[in-house]
């Protein structure tokens, strides 16, 4: 049993999830451990089927794992689901808010829930509300994606919960509603409330105090986004040819070449550690650069593979 630790508001203890379908199972999360610090904005990041869904509903006692021990906010999530209830938002992936109801009729419903009211807890989404005021009598089936994004993270919010899950709330939304996300983050983490956040997008790690690099059910790594890429020792290099398909299938080949992947405009090369040099190829522009987070996730993607 996980004792409760006032210096950590989530502590993951050696969870395991697996689902069964006809004679296939599978291994959603895998011994998972983690613990999460008061105040801090946490990301889960990997891509689609690495298990950050399953983990988010365990935490917000929707799933019932195989194995393992979770506290949150001091609470054990299966025998005092109903009291942590209360104390947390859960903005799930999928927008599911009532879409027959208008953008005031939900938030005043989600308040009426956790016996509060919209004035009560005005001043906490008074940032994000005034930017759908002006179709506060529209139905919810009829926004834009941004706009049901920040209705939904209202309707997390109005109960001012101490720990908010937002599992991948910028998918599908534009760039500027992401950016504009983001900033609304910063300013809740202002708040002292804890946000844990799952995304497939490697940009947004960067946005986060702590990360953890998430792939088939197995938690890679844990660290700041700054020194997750601090830590990485191999020498790294972004390559650029005219022919970019064929060169690629050259690089693979190449000795002292660990790893070779597209990355936008340029391939990047990992080399092996002991390789001091790069590789002399004809034709070629390659520079030596600093690896980035993905580049990182690349790579521990592949060693534990």
């Amino acid at each position: 049993m996980v004792k409760s630790n006032s210096s950590k508001i989530i502590i993951v203890d050696k969870v395991s999830k697996s689902y069964t379908v006809g004679k296939k199972k599978t291994i959603a999360l895998d011994q998972i451990s983690f613990e999460v610090e008061p105040g801090t904005l946490f990301g889960l990041i990997g891509p689609d089927g690495a298990g950050k869904t399953s983990l988010f509903r365990i935490l917000t006692s929707l799933l019932l794992p195989d194995e393992g021990n979770i506290m949150v906010d001091g609470l054990d999530v299966i025998t005092e689901y109903k009291i942590l209830r209360q104390r947390i938002g859960y903005m799930p992936g999928k927008f599911s808010l009532y879409t027959d109801l208008t953008i005031q009729e939900n938030i005043e419903f989600f308040a009426s829930l956790f016996g509060t009211s919209f004035e009560a807890n005005y001043d906490l989404i008074k940032d994000l509300y005034i930017q759908i005021e002006p179709f506060k009598d529209r139905r919810a089936g009829k926004l834009s994606g941004g706009m049901k994004q920040k209705l939904a993270l209202c309707c997390a919010l109005i109960h001012r919960p101490s720990i908010l899950f937002l599992d991948e709330p910028t998918t599908g939304v534009d760039a500027v509603s992401r950016k504009e996300f983001w900033e609304m983050l910063q300013l809740l983490k202002a708040e002292g409330i804890t946000i844990i956040v799952s995304t497939p997008y490697m940009d947004e790690a960067n946005l986060c105090d702590k990360v953890a690099l998430i792939q088939g059910g197995k938690i890679l790594q844990i660290d700041s986004p700054k020194h997750i890429v601090e830590n990485f020792s191999k020498p790294i290099y972004a390559v650029k040819s005219p022919n970019m398909i064929p060169l690629l299938k050259v690089l693979e080949k190449h000795p002292g070449i660990e790893n070779a992947y597209p990355f936008g405009e340029f391939h990047h090369i990992v080399l092996e550690n002991n390789t001091k040099e790069k590789p002399l190829l004809d034709g070629i522009d390659i520079n030596r650069i600093v690896p980035n987070i993905e580049d990182v996730f690349i790579d521990l993607m592949r060693t534990h593979a």
